[in-house]
């Protein structure tokens, strides 16, 4: 039989535009593209502007997770002025995105990816879609169904524990440079407990054992999708003030797991390329302190606005499944290699939603009234910022340069850069790539294999896609009809 295309554009059920391109060759995918279809230009906007606009300003590169930007880019910002915010401050941070990882996770599973296995009636919002080997018995795909709507109550919720600290969601006011603007109070702790409260039991006794109920049916399912078992966590919730990043003591600790080995977090090997990327090739292979890129939209061979990160050359998958196993969670550690797959990733995610839940429970009641939450600042002439943080989909990073008080060179490198990476210079295809390569597809008219394990790393392609032009020249000008 000879070899076929199958496209898939868009993708859906995820946040941005994939493209997803791939060869099938006797019923089994022998290569893959993940293109990023989607042209933007946040890191130019900062570009000239007082440093302090970026916290503002990057949260709008997603209304879906602006929190985790929030976080990176404040953090950039602290490490630029050479400030650490009180513990007041660095807890509420932390109980402002723990609100948001919660909410993330359950939109994820009950919303995004659980309609691939779970059933729903021909209405929307569970048509159109792929038909699936939909095998749950018929009272528990009942049940799960009906999980959708208490999901969306259990979602709001966590949207409003995270407007009690941060003034509103989505794009928070409340995180600034040197702590927050929020001040805590019993009321405030008291309504914060009270939806957390529901929160827990909601994941704990409806989520974990839902994904538990669909991979035990679908356990086919931690045999597929396996990518590249590398592993990378820039470390997230920061447990202690100091001004180092990487080593200082985190909820989420940093590390990476690379060819099978545990290794300490190295930032300065990381480094973006370009090779498939509409870029011109001259601007590759630069770290993110320095990272410029100038578009070539007609570039030969590339089919992507992504970049391609590496870490020490190697294509590395960040997100729930990476912070779990950097951590050495025993549940996780338990699956072995079938960890590395679309439901070993479901239940690290189900598993981490239930950790920070229960962390933030302790969290908050270390909040001290009448304690400083902020630390006063002044914008340095010249300095230089690198962020590093966990958003709910993964490893992400902020680095600034400041230029006479003002942002020069701004870069965001992000969890979904790292996972749907189009292939690099030495042609290593990214981490989702190397996901879809390998597995079979029983009806290329109906290829839902393939959108299950790209819904299993819950991409987020307008996070992902940055263009920077430097000469602010016009590259395109578009009127829509």
């Amino acid at each position: 039989m000879a070899a076929q295309k199958i496209v898939v554009d868009p993708v859906t059920r995820i946040e941005g535009h994939l493209k997803l391109e791939v060869e099938v060759d006797n019923g089994v995918v022998v290569d893959a593209k993940c293109g990023g279809t989607l042209f933007r230009g946040f890191e130019l906007i900062l570009q000239g502007r007082d440093p302090r606009d970026a916290e503002q300003l990057v949260q709008r590169i997603c209304g879906v997770c602006p929190t985790g930007h929030a976080t990176a880019g404040v953090l950039a910002l602290d490490n630029a002025f050479g400030i650490e915010p009180p513990p007041n401050g660095r807890i509420i941070r932390n109980l402002i995105l723990g609100s948001n990882f919660v909410q993330s996770h359950i939109l994820h599973f009950f919303h995004l990816a659980a309609l691939d296995y779970v059933k729903g009636p021909d209405v929307a919002p569970f048509t159109p879609r792929y038909e699936a080997d939909y095998r749950l018995p018929a009272d528990i795909n009942a049940q799960a169904v009906s999980y959708y709507l208490d999901a969306l109550v259990m979602r709001r919720k966590a949207h409003e524990m995270l407007a009690i600290w941060g003034g509103k969601m989505p794009h928070v006011q409340a995180i600034v440079p040197g702590g927050v603007s929020e001040v805590p109070d019993t009321e405030k702790i008291y309504q914060f407990k009270n939806r957390l409260a529901e929160l827990i039991t909601f994941v704990d006794k409806v989520y974990v054992p839902t994904v538990k109920a669909v991979a035990g049916v679908y356990s086919d399912w931690l045999s597929i999708g396996k990518g590249c078992s590398n592993m990378l966590a820039f470390g997230g919730f920061p447990l202690e003030e100091g001004m180092d990043h990487v080593k200082k003591a985190k909820f989420f600790p940093a590390g990476v797991y690379v060819r099978g080995q545990y290794k300490e977090l190295q930032t300065d090997l990381i480094e973006e390329q370009v090779k498939y990327s509409w870029y011109k090739d001259d601007t590759g292979g630069n770290k993110p302190t320095e990272a410029v890129v100038v578009p070539d939209a007609t570039k030969k061979d590339a089919y992507s606005w992504m970049k391609s990160p590496r870490y020490n050359g190697e294509a590395m998958e960040v997100g729930p499944l990476a912070r779990q196993w950097i951590a050495k969670n025993k549940d996780v550690l338990a699956l072995g290699d079938k960890a590395f797959s679309v439901m070993g990733r479901h239940f690290a995610r189900a598993v981490e939603c239930s950790q920070v839940a229960h962390a933030m429970d302790e969290w908050v009641m270390k909040l001290e009234a009448g304690q400083p939450v902020c630390v006063p600042h002044k914008v340095p002439v010249t300095a230089q910022g690198m962020g590093l943080a966990e958003a709910a989909r993964g490893a992400l990073g902020h680095w600034n340069k400041i230029e006479h008080g003002r942002t020069a060179v701004y870069n965001a490198v992000v969890p979904t850069t790292w996972n749907a990476s189009p292939k690099d210079i030495r042609n290593v295809p990214g981490p989702m790539e190397q996901a879809i390569i390998g597995t079979a597809v029983k009806d290329a008219k109906n290829p839902v294999e393939l959108v299950r394990i790209v819904r299993s790393m819950d991409p987020c392609f307008g996070c992902a896609i940055h263009v920077m032009t430097p000469d602010k020249k016009v590259i395109s000008q578009f009127t829509i009809n």
